[in-house]
């Protein structure tokens, strides 16, 4: 099929994800996993049909809030709670980079397999953490979902260390809202709950090479 066959076909998929964003919400519990789970899927057709960029920025366009009505409730292992996660994980490095990249320095000298497997880079300053966020989150769309799933468990397992290891901050660091909530950044509470979603991930990722992940 030519270029020019395919290309009327993106748009609807688009517009069924519009849709189906704004049908997030209803009375019926069940009727928003079936939403939330729908509109997973629909994001990875769409992208399998080369529309990959535009999903990657989805939250810069549609905003954050409304993934987070869409997806925040969903089972962590579940594919729309997976994708809810790499979406959040992109959110984080972009609102607070710099802090993602201190937690990530502090743990890399423990945790190096993951820092390999996330793929960041050696010494990765702020803007590498942006490139990786975008990185993780784009081959989820872009090639094996599995393998995405893993390497954002792999980023989490090192910001985990960054916090159990690294120094604490006392300048006053911000609220973060990432998917360890929005506490304090330096909380060394946080750590065990970066673990908690590192596990979740990984879990996913096996799921989705069974076949079971929905």
């Amino acid at each position: 099929m030519s270029e020019g066959q395919r290309r009327p076909h993106r748009p609807a998929r688009y517009a069924d994800l519009t849709a189906l964003i704004d049908a997030a919400g209803g009375d019926s519990p069940r009727s928003r996993a079936e939403v939330a789970a729908a509109a997973a899927q629909t994001l990875l057709a769409a992208a399998a049909e080369g529309e990959r960029e535009r999903f990657v920025t989805l939250a810069d366009a549609v905003g954050i809030d409304t993934l987070a009505e869409l997806w925040r409730e969903c089972d962590p292992v579940s594919l729309p709670g997976a994708l809810w996660v790499l979406y959040l994980l992109r959110q984080w490095c972009r609102s607070d980079p710099d802090e993602v990249a201190r937690l990530w320095r502090d743990g890399e000298p423990y945790e190096a397999p993951d820092a390999v497997v996330a793929g960041a880079g050696m010494d990765p300053d702020s803007e590498a953490m942006l490139r990786l966020a975008d990185s993780i989150l784009g081959s989820a769309y872009g090639g094996d979902f599995a393998i995405a799933l893993d390497r954002a468990a792999a980023f989490f397992r090192v910001i985990a260390a960054g916090r159990r290891e690294g120094r604490p901050v006392t300048d006053g660091a911000s609220d973060v809202d990432s998917p360890d909530g929005p506490d304090s950044p330096d909380s060394p509470d946080l750590a065990p709950r970066n673990d908690r979603v590192a596990r979740d991930l990984a879990a996913a990722a096996a799921a989705w090479r069974a076949g079971t992940l929905h």
